[in-house]
């Protein structure tokens, strides 16, 4: 098993590439501490899991609020005496509005979850990394992360920042046994898109966004990013730090 005996904490592991990171990792032989905001769909993640005879807690919770967040780190280390991976993988699209119309709610939101969370987790994470001498943070970022016409300005900033937190992390723990590594997957079959409020949508910022969106070469299966999260999340890409990699068919090649 590539993962055995290893801790992993995963967000938003309710559903889409969370859900799917979660059941690989523990079919991998990893013990996994889940996070999601919908209770409902978190529950029969783990429901799933432990049924496939996999080892998983469920925690239901905002990973925007630093408690939540901090206590999914503790809760790896109080259980299982460590923290192997971080999957930073919780997030909400906007509403894509350009810079000109964005509004304050939009923007607190949308760096909250998919910005700060992650500095939450890691934050509390890499001390005991560092500790052990080891560990494997991996953050779900987006094409969004690397282009700018895949989404609003709050979504597109916050990837953006999420990349470069990516990048120094790995750069200051490197000599520490802490890698750091960001998946940029593209269109992909999640429920993100529940996120995101019709009524509020921004008609200019989302034709223009149409217009990246009709490059897309092909829609991608959670399964496909579970499968790169396994490798940098596993021994098998040791020397590999503050990568940024592209899942994405092709589309960025455009």
């Amino acid at each position: 098993m590539r993962l055995d005996g290893k801790v992993a904490v995963i967000t938003g592991a309710g559903s889409g590439m969370g859900l799917a990171m979660a059941t690989l990792f523990a079919a991998e032989g990893a013990r996994i501490i889940g996070a999601d905001w919908n209770a409902v769909r978190l529950e029969e993640a783990v429901a799933a899991i432990r049924a496939s005879g996999g080892t998983i807690v469920g925690v239901q919770g905002n990973i925007a609020d630093q408690a939540t967040a901090e206590g999914l780190v503790d809760l790896a280390v109080t259980t299982h005496g460590r923290i192997d991976v971080l999957v930073n993988n919780a997030g909400v699209m906007d509403f894509m509005q350009g810079v000109g119309e964005l509004s304050d709610d939009i923007w607190r939101r949308v760096l909250g979850i998919n910005l700060e969370g992650p500095m939450f987790t890691m934050r509390r994470a890499v001390p005991h990394m560092v500790k052990q001498g080891s560990g494997s943070i991996v953050n779900i970022a987006s094409t969004a992360g690397i282009e700018g016409g895949a989404a609003g300005a709050a979504y597109t900033a916050s990837k953006h920042g999420l990349v470069g937190l990516t990048r120094n992390t790995a750069w200051i723990y490197a000599t520490k046994g802490v890698r750091c590594n960001a998946i940029c997957p593209g269109a992909t079959a999640t429920h993100i898109a529940e996120t995101m409020t019709p009524e509020r949508m921004d008609d200019a910022g989302a034709a223009r966004a149409g217009a990246y969106a009709a490059l897309v070469p092909a829609i991608l299966d959670p399964k496909d990013i579970a499968a790169l999260a396994l490798f940098l999340a596993s021994d098998e890409s040791r020397y590999i730090n503050g990568a940024i990699i592209p899942a994405d068919a092709g589309w960025t090649a455009a």
